[in-house]
């Protein structure tokens, strides 16, 4: 079959029977144009070598109808679908927490992990969580989340700036490589 035709869902395509129209262009088995027929002549030459009658561009004035086997057609239409999904790469957000008090070897784990999330493409969303009397210290939490940016700009860029949500403030990067 000829990658020509549209892909369409099933839904969309008429054949034999639900043709509706009473002249149409005719396209043979083997892709051969054989020009304005009617109808009923259309589904005799379809009968005629076991195939189906398939609208294939209803849109078209007259409506283009095509012969061939509407299951393998089917089929080769929904392969191509599911290849094209599988091509799409769906991003997650990956979150990373930290307290405004966090130790430099921590902090230093927690940047490694961000660049890592950031190379495989992730969203990350950093989170500061301040409890109790640290809400008076939010600046800390600023400075951190400014820190976090500086030392990954070179992987990723600022899709949210720091903001405060209640008791957390939250950043959110995104890779460079993903735009």
């Amino acid at each position: 079959m000829k990658e020509e035709c549209e892909i369409k869902s099933k839904s969309n395509f008429r054949v034999n029977q639900e043709i509706k129209a009473q002249k149409i262009r005719l396209i043979g088995h083997d892709g051969k144009q054989l020009g304005l027929v009617d109808r009923e002549a259309a589904l005799e030459e379809a009968q005629k070598v076991n195939l189906d009658l398939v609208e294939v561009s209803p849109e078209a004035s007259p409506p283009v109808c095509r012969i061939m086997d509407y299951g393998k057609y089917r089929y080769m239409i929904e392969k191509r679908a599911k290849s094209g999904k599988k091509k799409q790469k769906a991003t997650t957000l990956k979150e990373i927490k930290i307290r405004p008090s966090i130790g430099e070897h921590d902090y230093q784990f927690k940047v490694r992990q961000i660049q890592n999330f950031l190379q495989d493409e992730n969203r990350v969303k950093v989170t500061v969580m301040f409890r109790g009397r640290e809400m008076k210290f939010v600046e800390l939490g600023q400075e951190l989340l400014d820190r976090v940016i500086l030392e990954t700009n070179e992987f990723a860029k600022v899709e949210r700036k720091p903001k405060l949500e209640g008791r957390n403030m939250t950043l959110i990067l995104i890779s460079n490589k993903s735009n």
